[in-house]
């Protein structure tokens, strides 16, 4: 049942009334530079947006930014009859309500929930954003975006020449005022980005500028895009486990992972995928499959080469409800997957990571200059990804079977690009905006055979990774 929204006060309505009748106004119409602006945000939107995604705008006015976003269903509420009116003209597939965002009923919900320019119009940010959960489900993202208060001036200035739209008295909030908001409101922001260096089109010129300078001068852009998630625990669910085990020329460990994986959730398999060994790998996984008939054990050779191509052929066959990577030297501690099961199972994170560089390790887990490049690829595969990544490179990564489809289902966005499947994973995650979250884990050294990493190759093919996902993450 869809909780009743608290009364507003009556100052907070005669707010509401003089923002409606500057909108319902007939001069309350966008002029070409805020057009132009608006086609600007449209870009980004349609970037986060899928085109397979539900929509619904608060503070969609005309329906300017719906009406170019490429989202299968659009829906639209505001408060101004006069707007909407345009609105229903220019979408008449979509569905438009007259209402304050503050006491929102509608008795649907959506993937994508926009809230753009607006929050500085509402009379309650707070109960606005606490409404939006009445339309959202587990899988919902709230997308802001909102004026750098840098930029404040500049406005002032372009609203006193006509070059902006007139707007009614606002707030303006920073984003530690947003972040402070969101989270009262039980919503978890996951990534900041700012945007717009130029905010007209410029025949082009604002589009180069945004998309090269943009992110290398963020704290100048006009425009601050947030993506959120709820924040509203929900009960554990008890849900099924696969564990993909890539093995390549580990004869000596697979047993170990059998008699070391807990069984988690309603049900655990494990999944073995040979990947080209020279020694007897294979012959030892198909006699521990015989060996230990208590297990749920899937055995596999996979096509290709590369752990990616295993995983993928793993995931493939798995029946899981969570998805699991664990690498077959059991460096990292099998014992400790439960705790990536959790983060899914209660909800905390879309995407668990696991993180070797937090506790202290054995002086030959992880040779120095390893360490180092461990270090080095974090911090900017962080920024790279709007969010923290200490540590990309641990092998086990986990998320829900549903989020890896979707990623699969995304991936001619960035194409077959990764041999190892760790970056296919935390791209595709970033690109549908899914919450990630690093897992602290006790590294471990090998106690048999010798690790697939070559050093130097694979060092340079993740700096060609960087440049990469750099093309398609942060300069688009």
């Amino acid at each position: 049942m869809t909780p009743v929204a608290p009364s507003l006060s009556a100052s907070g309505r005669e707010h509401l009334r003089r923002v409606a009748a500057v909108y319902d106004s007939p001069k309350a119409r966008l002029s070409g530079a805020a057009c132009s602006y608006r086609r600007l945000l449209v870009h980004y939107y349609n970037l986060i947006i899928p085109a397979t995604a539900s929509v619904l705008e608060i503070g969609c006015g005309d329906g300017e930014l719906l009406v170019h976003l490429r989202a299968t269903r659009k829906a639209g509420v505001d408060l101004s009859g006069a707007q909407l009116a345009r609105a229903r003209t220019r979408l008449p597939g979509a569905t438009f309500v007259q209402q304050a965002g503050e006491e929102l009923d509608l008795s649907e919900t959506f993937d994508y929930i926009i809230v753009s320019d607006t929050l500085n119009l509402a009379a309650d940010v707070q109960q606005l954003l606490e409404r939006l959960h009445s339309v959202s489900h587990a899988d919902t993202r709230l997308v802001l975006n909102y004026h750098s208060a840098l930029w404040r001036p500049v406005l002032a200035v372009a609203s006193w020449l006509g070059l902006k739209s007139a707007t009614p008295q606002s707030s303006w909030l920073s984003s530690a005022d947003v972040c402070n908001l969101l989270q009262l409101a039980d919503w978890a922001p996951i990534q900041i980005q700012p945007r717009l260096l130029i905010p007209l089109r410029l025949l082009g010129l604002g589009r180069l500028v945004n998309r090269w300078m943009g992110p290398m001068a963020a704290w100048l852009c006009l425009v601050v895009f947030c993506v959120a998630r709820s924040a509203r625990r929900r009960p554990p669910a008890r849900r099924t486990v696969s564990v993909v085990i890539p093995a390549r020329n580990e004869a000596g460990n697979i047993e170990a992972a059998v008699l070391r994986t807990p069984e988690m959730g309603g049900h655990t398999e494990l999944v073995f995928v040979e990947g080209n060994s020279t020694d007897h790998t294979w012959a030892e996984i198909q006699r521990v499959r015989v060996a230990h008939p208590e297990r749920s054990i899937k055995i596999l050779q996979q096509p290709g080469r590369g752990k990616g191509d295993a995983v993928r052929a793993g995931f493939a066959v798995a029946t899981g409800d969570i998805l699991m990577i664990l690498d077959a030297d059991l460096t990292m501690p099998p014992e400790e997957l439960p705790k990536f099961y959790a983060v899914l199972a209660e909800g905390r994170a879309d995407f668990a990571n696991g993180c070797r560089l937090v506790y202290p390790m054995n002086e030959h887990a992880m040779q120095f200059l390893n360490l180092c490049a461990n270090k080095a690829f974090g911090y900017i595969f962080s920024w790279l990804l709007g969010q923290p990544v200490k540590d990309t490179l641990c092998g086990t990564k986990v998320l829900s079977r549903v989020h890896y489809e979707r990623i699969a289902a995304n991936r001619d966005y960035f194409g077959d690009f990764d041999p190892f499947g760790d970056f296919d994973l935390l791209f595709g995650a970033a690109k549908l905006d899914l919450k990630i979250a690093d897992v602290p884990i006790r590294y471990s050294e090998r106690t048999y055979g010798s690790t697939n990493i070559h050093r130097w190759r694979h060092g340079w093919l993740l700096l060609r990774m960087v440049l990469f996902a750099a093309r398609k993450l942060k300069f688009v």
